[in-house]
């Protein structure tokens, strides 16, 4: 009796191993295994303690979307800046006190566009009013960016719910973690592949973030005004493109909110765009150009150009792989009660 009892522990065991590990990994498509959803993330977690979430989250970002047209590209930026840094945790929208800077005054955060903060702010007022102290910042932050992406024309993100909000938010260690518009290709391969990603899923996280929003000018001037070259203006740029861009940002030190689409033809759509304009000199940022005379990337950029389906499938993979990054569950994290500051 006691053999048997055992053998049945050993095999609850077994299965129950089994199970759990199943429900966390999906096959690629070399047939091999990748873990891309952490234990307690689910896709319905809010179905009976926040009944309402799906249906206040769509409302608040449309109602702000169709306002604010920029929201999209805010929210995306500001979700991928936030999950590279300490995880998915909402981390990025701590405000800084008198004894932390947080990660969202260092220097290159300080282009996230206000519309983002702006949509988290009102979604988490308006689901604190109808289910309080439920619904984390870091799920409102990844189902926004869900819902806008789609919204604007881009493929469906399965983003899975559960995510507690971080304890944790510093300046200090953002550098290490998010590429800088002239940061080496070598450099930037390098950041992605140390957070699991392959070059292929830099490439369409790339094109899915400047698909659609802006940059400042000063982000670029260097390519239009101060580039050792004879005319001071970056070869590689179109030069009718670079002559606008020059145009536009010629009082950018005195203006420094003066901002240029990363995609000049069709910037409030998500589509594959961004690479069909690298192939004709239309690449804003030199951290763009260089996806276009890199060897391991030029292959990636003109299979995006040739087909969209290709560069929705990549850029889905690498979403759902960003939105699980450094998730913090349980005891590990909590809700906040306000989005921009510690319980």
């Amino acid at each position: 009796m006691a053999s048997r009892f055992l053998l049945f522990l050993f095999l609850s065991s077994l299965f129950g191993a089994v199970i759990a590990q199943s429900a966390i990994k999906l096959p690629n498509k070399d047939g091999h295994h990748r873990r891309t959803t952490p234990p307690k993330l689910t896709s319905n977690y809010y179905a009976k303690t926040c009944p309402k979430f799906d249906q206040i989250m769509q409302d608040t970002v449309y109602a702000k979307q169709s306002t604010n047209p920029t929201t999209a590209a805010a929210i995306l930026r500001t979700f991928f800046h936030d999950c590279m840094v300490e995880g998915c945790d909402a981390s990025v929208l701590i405000s800084s006190t008198p004894s932390n800077q947080a990660e969202k005054d260092y220097d290159i955060n300080q282009s996230l566009a206000g519309d983002a903060f702006d949509l988290v702010t009102r979604a988490k007022s308006a689901l604190e009013l109808a289910c309080p102290n439920v619904v984390s910042c870091a799920d409102i932050l990844a189902f926004a960016t869900r819902n806008l992406v789609k919204f604007i024309g881009g493929p469906f993100i399965p983003i899975q719910l559960g995510r507690k909000d971080g304890r944790v938010s510093m300046a200090s260690h953002v550098e290490a973690n998010l590429a800088r518009t002239n940061t080496s290709m070598e450099r930037m391969i390098e950041m992605f592949k140390e957070k699991g990603f392959t070059i292929e899923e830099m490439v369409a996280l790339t094109g899915g973030g400047h698909t659609i929003g802006f940059s400042h000018c000063k982000e670029f001037s260097n390519r239009i005004f101060t580039y050792p070259s004879p005319s001071g203006v970056d070869p590689s740029l179109n030069p009718k493109f670079a002559d606008r861009l020059k145009k536009m940002c010629a009082n950018y030190q005195a203006n420094p909110t003066i901002a240029a689409f990363n995609d000049p033809l069709t910037p409030g759509n998500f589509d594959n765009m961004y690479f069909k304009n690298l192939k004709n000199g239309l690449g804003l940022l030199a951290s763009d150009q260089a996806l276009m005379n890199d060897p391991r990337t030029k292959p990636i950029v003109d299979k995006f150009a040739a087909d969209q389906a290709a560069f929705f499938q990549t850029f889905v993979e690498a979403m759902v792989k960003t939105s699980v990054t450094g998730v913090k569950t349980g005891k590990h994290g909590e809700v906040r009660v306000r989005c921009d500051r510690f319980n």
